[in-house]
């Protein structure tokens, strides 16, 4: 992922495309995530940088990614997330990723503008994060469905859970509980779920809702429609011997500072393909608008 290349090329190591059913595991069965917070005040040129790191990728084949930035959760916050296959493939991505950068800006032109990414930060972690089909529910039964539900996603919501030591097992089997009853419900959307497995603090699950608009969490199901009185009431003592916290957040997409797989840019190209604005197009149009107003002798 291009924010841990970048942390990693100034000597640090650096929801939410989250979960898949087990037929789309070839996709990848891991997340790379980065989770970078913001100075106030270097939000644009933290952005302008993006925005060229992300165009390189682009024209170079480099690595891949989604980037979102916080709507509700803590403010200017950014997540970067990458599929993996395995943890070799985090290390082709990351080449991926410097080659592109190489290529598009010259070894040292690259390294500065990656370096110019410290002074803009508060903080950062990575996570990988393993994806979890046995506890998402009503998830795309193919690629393609799979695809087109993320390339229509303008903004997610993500809840992280994090499990008391000892009861991860108590945890998936509410998990799996709540999923045999919102199969049944036919107004449930789906849902996934992914388990850090490296970088993160205890054990933790996301929970994660791909949405085409804020409007499309709006009249969802609620738990006591879901499971029942009674169902709610077992639900919630279970939670309370097994949750030690919990935190939630919704994201927007940022497709000018991603670079999404092809199968997910497809879907709706008009969005997730900004058009970059090279120097060269730049540096014409700036000589064309001298050459039209130059005084004429």
């Amino acid at each position: 992922m291009w924010w841990r290349k970048a942390l990693r090329a100034l000597g640090l190591l650096a929801a939410i495309l989250l979960g898949a059913p087990a037929a789309l595991w070839a996709q990848g069965d891991y997340l790379d995530v980065s989770i970078v917070k913001v100075k106030p005040e270097k939000v644009a040129d933290f952005e302008a940088i993006g925005r060229k790191i992300a165009d390189a990728n682009r024209r170079s084949n480099g690595d891949q990614w989604l980037a979102m930035q916080t709507l509700y959760g803590e403010t200017n916050t950014y997540v970067f997330v990458s599929r993996r296959q395995d943890y070799a493939d985090i290390s082709k991505g990351n080449d991926a990723f410097m080659n592109a950068m190489n290529k598009a800006h010259g070894k040292e032109a690259a390294e500065k503008l990656l370096n110019e990414v410290n002074n803009c930060l508060i903080s950062w972690r990575s996570e990988l994060r393993l994806r979890r089909p046995d506890l998402s529910s009503k998830a795309p039964t193919d690629a393609q469905a799979f695809n087109k539900l993320v390339g229509e996603s303008r903004v997610l919501r993500t809840m992280a859970i994090h499990v008391r030591p000892g009861h991860g097992g108590d945890f998936e089997a509410v998990v799996k509980e709540i999923n045999s009853h919102a199969e049944h419900n036919p107004n449930a959307q789906p849902v996934f779920v992914s388990q850090v497995i490296e970088g993160g603090y205890g054990n933790t699950f996301y929970i994660t809702f791909f949405r085409s608009s804020l409007g499309g969490f709006d009249k969802n199901p609620t738990l006591k429609e879901i499971l029942g009185e009674d169902g709610l009431a077992k639900l919630e003592k279970t939670i309370a011997e097994t949750e030690a916290s919990s935190d939630s957040a919704i994201y927007r997409f940022l497709p000018e500072l991603s670079n999404p797989p092809k199968e997910i840019a497809e879907v709706a190209a008009d969005f997730w393909q900004p058009k970059a604005v090279t120097a060269a197009s730049t540096s014409r149009s700036k000589a064309k608008t001298a050459a039209t107003t130059e005084p004429k002798p």
